[in-house]
C-alpha cells in the first residue's frame, strides 16, 4: 500500500527574524518549494497537521519556507526537527520507471530465478548518476547501485524487486566484506 504524504523535507533551524524556517530538501525538484500551497507537519503523534505556505524558496540545496502563524524566530524555533510533508496528490510527477523512495522500502528484492535475496531498507543519493539500494539479507548489508543492468525490474504494487544475479557479484557491496586497499 502506497504511503498518503511524502517527505519533502525537514525542518533544520529558523531562518532569520520573521518566522521563515530553513528545511533539508528531500526532492529531485528543488523549484517545488516555490509553488507549495499546503504542507503537512508530523507531529510526535504521527498524526499530520496541514499548514498554509505563505511563501517557499530553495536556495544552494535547502528549502526556505514562511508558514501561516509562524511569525517570529521563536516559533520558528519550535519547529526544528519536524519533518515536512505533501499529500500523494500534490506530489511531483514521476517518470514511468520513477518511485518515490517511501514506496520502494520495504520490498522484497528477488532473483531473476525468484530466489529471495533480502529486503530494501534504505536508498542512498550520493550522486546525480545514480541512486545506491540498500539491502537487509541474511549474509548482512548488501549495496548495489540502481542501474538498469543490475535492477531488472521494480513492481510496487507486488512488493519486489528483481535483481539479476549474474551482475551482483560484480557490484554488490557487503557489509562482511573488507573494503580494497590500493597500495
Amino acid at each position: 500500500m502506497q504511503a498518503e504524504y511524502i517527505q519533502i523535507g525537514e525542518i533544520v533551524k529558523p531562518q532569520g527574524i520573521r518566522g521563515e524556517v530553513k528545511l533539508k530538501a528531500m526532492t529531485s525538484d528543488m523549484t517545488r518549494y516555490a509553488r507549495l500551497k499546503t504542507v503537512f507537519l508530523k507531529k510526535k503523534k504521527g498524526e499530520y497537521v496541514p499548514c498554509k505556505v505563505l511563501k517557499g524558496r530553495a536556495y544552494d540545496g535547502f528549502a526556505f519556507l514562511q508558514l501561516e502563524g509562524v511569525t517570529d524566530r521563536n516559533q520558528a524555533e519550535l519547529l526544528r526537527g519536524v519533518e515536512v510533508y505533501v499529500d500523494r496528490e500534490h506530489a511531483i510527477d514521476l517518470d514511468e520507471d520513477e518511485n518515490f523512495v517511501v514506496d520502494l522500502i520495504g520490498l522484497e528484492a528477488q532473483d531473476t530465478q525468484g530466489e529471495v535475496i533480502g529486503e530494501l531498507v534504505d536508498v542512498l543519493t550520493p550522486n546525480q548518476i545514480c541512486d545506491v539500494y540498500v539491502f537487509d539479507t541474511p549474509r548482512g548489508e548488501m549495496m548495489i547501485p540502481a542501474l538498469r543492468r543490475v535492477v531488472v525490474e521494480v513492481d510496487v504494487e507486488a512488493g519486489v524487486i528483481v535483481l539479476d544475479e549474474n551482475v551482483l557479484p560484480e557490484v554488490a557491496v557487503w557489509s562482511d566484506e573488507p573494503a580494497e586497499r590500493d597500495e
